[in-house]
């Protein structure tokens, strides 16, 4: 139903290297992707959380090059992690025999930092690329859609349930079902009650400073493990830490990163919102708006270029900071209003930085111009500039 972004850079990493890694959270539509991939080629499909397919893979070098002249999409490659020594040899063996593109997709359900065997076997052989939930640019549509999107996020199943009702009930689940079976299938030994308390005290934090040691204290637990409970989190593709930009001003920078739940439907979820009435009026509106710009911003940032805040102990804040590869430098406010407003904090942070550009984003559809060449833009309006980049 929906046109996804990362359709076209997997058909482009497919004419170009000989393995693939899409990656994103569960339930996000990397196999409905897989399969209109699939379309038109000789392609064969394996679901490795199905036993009768990882039977297939008993001997995964003999059965795999059997298949050396089909597109091979290995699904939830995490449950096989043996395979990818196996892909290294067949890969290379192919590109003896001329055949260098195109011979594996694979999906998997974290960031190729938890699926580290893949770095490891498969340098220089494989292309990685995220797909995180839907986004304002791929749903498309008016303001009120993109506020169901806000509501509800972007997970498929969620957004495009019957009713708000039963879209919260699909996240509910969606939360359950992660800690109870899909966090341990990665090997992990983290009790779920914990870490679905963390995950909600993060919501109640959304896009704050993260202070390990005061969760820790709250939930009765070391700093470590808390730290090691939110990496998980994160390379699970569901949090993200956004770092702080430092810059050489004389001045004393906040040094911890910024955390947020990276949907903002499971936010809301975690929170017991079920409507936008009720989301208009709790204390996270705010920042629940801020992480779902953020998320749809960075989703559309030219490749290699990394997302920062920053913020100085004298009250300079500006909630993302962009360097692009010219030296450019950006600074974005994100508003809930309907139109920009320059808050003191981003007046003193354009003091210090002295950037190229900037922007206040807002939640309407105009594009003026502010004082001091600040640039009111809406949400469209600045990913496009993106683009020219």
């Amino acid at each position: 139903m929906f046109e996804r972004q990362a359709l076209k850079s997997v058909e482009y990493g497919l004419s170009h290297q000989a393995a693939v890694a899409l990656l994103g959270p569960r339930q996000v539509g990397k196999t409905t992707l897989a399969h209109h991939v699939a379309e038109g080629k000789n392609a064969l499909y394996l679901d490795l959380e199905n036993s009768n397919d990882r039977a297939k893979l008993a001997e995964p070098s003999l059965f795999l090059e059997s298949q050396s002249d089909r597109l091979v999409i290995l699904d939830e490659i995490h449950r096989v992690p043996s395979l990818f020594p196996e892909l290294r040899g067949i890969i290379d063996q192919g590109r003896r025999e001329g055949k260098r593109t195109g011979r594996f997709l694979i999906l998997g359900s974290a960031s190729y930092d938890l699926l580290h065997q893949s770095g490891e076997s498969l340098a220089g052989r494989i292309n990685y690329i995220e797909m995180g939930p839907l986004t304002p640019f791929e749903v498309g549509g008016d303001r009120q859609t993109r506020e169901q999107l806000w509501l509800r996020g972007g997970f498929p199943g969620s957004l495009l349930a019957d009713d708000d009702r039963e879209s919260v009930r699909w996240r509910r689940d969606f939360i359950r079902t992660y800690l109870e079976r899909d966090v341990p299938s990665f090997g992990v030994r983290f009790p779920a009650t914990a870490l679905e308390r963390l995950w909600m005290m993060l919501a109640h934090r959304q896009g704050s400073m993260l202070n390990a040691s005061d969760i820790g204290r709250a939930m009765e637990l070391s700093t470590q493990t808390i730290t090691r409970y939110i990496d998980l989190l994160c390379d699970l593709m569901l949090v993200r830490r956004l770092p702080p930009y430092h810059a050489n001003i004389g001045k004393r920078l906040v040094k911890s990163p910024k955390v947020y739940v990276r949907d903002s439907g499971l936010v809301h979820a975690l929170l017991g919102i079920e409507t936008l009435d009720a989301l208009a009026g709790h204390p996270v509106v705010g920042m629940s708006w801020e992480g779902f710009v953020l998320e749809a911003l960075i989703s559309q940032l030219p490749w290699g270029i990394r997302p920062y805040f920053f913020r100085t102990a004298a009250g300079a804040e500006v909630d993302l900071v962009l360097e692009f590869s010219d030296f450019s430098l950006w600074l974005i406010e994100v508003k809930r209003s309907l139109s920009g407003r320059i808050d003191r904090g981003f007046v003193q942070a354009r003091e210090d930085l002295k950037p190229t550009r900037s922007f206040v984003v807002h939640a309407g559809d105009d594009r003026y111009p502010m004082r001091d060449g600040v640039e009111a833009i809406d949400l469209n309006g600045l990913a496009k500039l993106f683009t020219q980049k």
